[in-house]
């Protein structure tokens, strides 16, 4: 009966601590209103359009052009990018077309996709094209050496890379959007960044306490929903202290299965 108490107490606790962790793996994207989706792009990294994740940003264009997008990612999220590409009349065109969808960090840094079709060419008689880029899990802090992606900022780039050139100029359309799914305590690691890697876009003018005319860094106005570095808390110290609590449990249930039912009634107490 004591073993029973000991075991059923332990898979309370178990469910009350998994609670938060099942809660911190769904995907932290959150859809917004169609009304506020961005309806161009920008034609350079500092021109970029701002988008929100869960949004689907349109924009109109030429093909040749270059298209930039950009959205925020914390630590813990695998940000996965989709966009679709609306081609001119099959009419029009001369030839299939290739395009391609790159995305760079805070530092402009090319990031390399885990998996999708990043580079995709369309037949001569086809009205779209689908492309995806899904990024490694961001990390809260990397070696400066290293490559991996950190919070900030990113930037999307879509263009085409193969067409005839009697095929510049066509009108295209574009579509484009952004989820991430939250990896939790699985991609967590010891340190973090003092800022996110967001580049200042503007300056704004300002006054200084002796009077004299300052300018002060203006940053980029998009951030997760809940705050940078909303990924401190993670399933990782849910599923330590479940271990520690287990731990203490198997030590009082094995105690209580070995010690006894104490001093046998026969002997006495001074044997």
């Amino acid at each position: 009966m004591y073993v029973r108490r000991v075991l059923s107490t332990a898979l309370l606790l178990l469910g009350i601590a998994a609670a938060p962790a099942a809660a911190d793996s769904s995907p932290s994207a959150s859809p917004s209103g169609d009304s506020a989706a961005p309806t161009q792009a920008g034609t350079s990294f500092r021109t970029a359009t701002e988008i929100e994740q869960g949004q689907q940003a349109t924009a109109s264009g030429s093909t040749g052009d270059y298209l930039y997008w950009s959205f925020p990612a914390d630590a813990g999220q695998r940000p996965t990018v989709k966009a679709t590409v609306k081609l001119p009349e099959a009419s029009t065109r001369h030839a299939g077309q290739t395009w391609q969808l790159d995305v760079y960090d805070g530092l402009r840094r090319r990031q390399a996709c885990q998996y999708g079709a990043q580079t995709r060419t369309a037949a001569q008689d086809a009205a779209s094209v689908e492309l995806a880029c899904t990024l490694r899990t961001v990390r809260s802090w990397s070696e400066t050496w290293a490559n991996d992606p950190l919070p900030g900022t990113y930037y999307v780039r879509l263009t085409v890379t193969g067409l005839q050139a009697s095929d510049l100029g066509l009108p295209v359309g574009a579509e484009v959007k952004v989820d991430s799914k939250d990896i939790g305590g699985a991609a967590a690691v010891d340190g973090s960044l003092a800022k996110p890697l967001v580049p200042g876009i503007a300056t704004s003018a300002g006054k200084s306490d002796s009077g004299s005319g300052s300018s002060t860094a203006v940053l980029s106005s998009i951030e997760p929903d809940d705050g940078w570095a909303s990924g401190w808390w993670s399933d990782r110290w849910v599923w330590t202290a479940i271990g520690g609590i287990l731990a203490a449990l198997a030590g009082i249930g094995g105690y209580a299965l070995t010690r006894g039912s104490g001093r046998p009634s026969r002997v006495p107490p001074g044997a």
